[in-house]
């Protein structure tokens, strides 16, 4: 696809196409990171990007580059031609979506899949190999469900979803519109609910139920438990990485980024955009704010307020935690002072 094309498609984005500079309007086969690209690839730049000491030697042939003159001066001398766009990350994601089309599956139902009686389907849906869907399951129109995903009794899938390879919807968990589940996740397993007892521990059954509100993304492997009673709750637009474990009646905002590894214990409320780093954990009950932003290894034992940013085990303010650790290394040197002086 010639770059002029590629940047009428932007035009039609959430980009921000400013202005651009065709040298010669390259044919642009394919996208590739600054420092990798070769002829024929476009690659893109952002302000303060630490890729901007490898801007003059790229081999790229176009360029996705912020509203920087200095940037837009150097591509033009380089005689590269680009588009400076407001959001350039935005940009790439959508180039990348347009050079590289989502191959769908075949509408239709796979000849093994086994399809329990009582089971709703909606239009033009794709059922992959070795399904299993159980009865009183309803799945709306447009849904792709990979092969060997397995699909308990009484569980509502809304439209649009994609449901990847092996991944287990358990009994009566609730799926809104556009989620994805991404392999051998599980969705609705028992919560870790055990009374302890003199004759041992005793299981607490766990009849509540897990919803994903509607755009919710949830990685390979990751796993949401439902509750004894009421819900395990994902609301709108929150996306969880892969290796993520929700325990049982966990409720999370709307918006919230959950990175790989990150252990939410039972009860936790989390609020709205809060970002969770890799292998952040949150203890039980525990009620972390809107908008905070926790980096990763913390260990959030307490109710965190509103906008905080927190890191450290346990979790302190961000800005107190690196004076903190400024001084770690000098501990010995500090004990050692303590002792002379005692």
């Amino acid at each position: 696809m010639f770059f002029k094309q590629l940047i009428e498609f932007l035009e039609k984005g959430e980009s921000g196409v400013k202005k651009f500079s065709l040298i010669d309007n390259p044919d642009i086969i394919s996208a590739a990171s600054l420092e990798n690209a070769s002829e024929n690839q476009l690659s893109f730049l952002e302000e303060g990007s630490y890729l901007f000491n490898q801007f003059s030697d790229t081999k790229a042939s176009a360029l996705i580059v912020p509203l920087n003159e200095s940037i837009i001066k150097k591509a033009t001398e380089k005689k590269i031609s680009w588009v400076a766009v407001t959001e350039p990350r935005i940009a790439f994601a959508e180039v990348l979506e347009k050079l590289n089309p989502e191959i769908l599956p075949k509408k239709g139902i796979h000849k093994s899949a086994v399809i329990e009686d009582n089971v709703e389907l909606g239009k033009n849906i794709s059922i992959g190999a070795n399904v299993c869907i159980e009865s009183g399951s309803k799945i709306d129109e447009n849904t792709i469900i990979y092969p060997g995903v397995v699909i308990y009794k009484n569980v509502h899938i809304g439209k649009n979803n994609i449901l990847h390879a092996n991944s287990v919807i358990h009994p009566n968990s609730q799926l809104g519109d556009h989620c994805v589940v991404n392999s051998n996740a599980v969705i609705g397993s028992e919560g870790f609910g055990f009374i302890p007892t003199k004759r041992g521990w005793r299981k607490m059954p766990q009849t509540g139920i897990v919803v994903l509100e509607n755009n919710v993304e949830v990685g390979c492997g990751t796993t949401i438990d439902r509750p004894s009673v009421g819900q395990t709750l994902i609301k709108s637009g929150t996306k969880i990485d892969n290796l993520v474990q929700i325990g049982h009646g966990v409720h999370i905002g709307k918006n919230c980024a959950i990175a790989s590894q990150v252990g939410i214990a039972g009860g936790a409320i989390i609020g709205n955009g809060v970002i969770l780093a890799g292998q952040v954990g949150v203890a039980n009950r525990v009620k972390v704010g809107s908008n905070v932003v926790a980096s990763s290894k913390c260990g959030i034992h307490t109710d965190i307020e509103d906008g905080q940013t927190i890191s450290g085990f346990p979790a302190i303010p961000n800005k107190l935690w690196l004076r903190c650790a400024a001084n770690f290394k000098k501990l010995p040197e500090i004990a050692k002072a303590l002792r002379k002086l005692s």
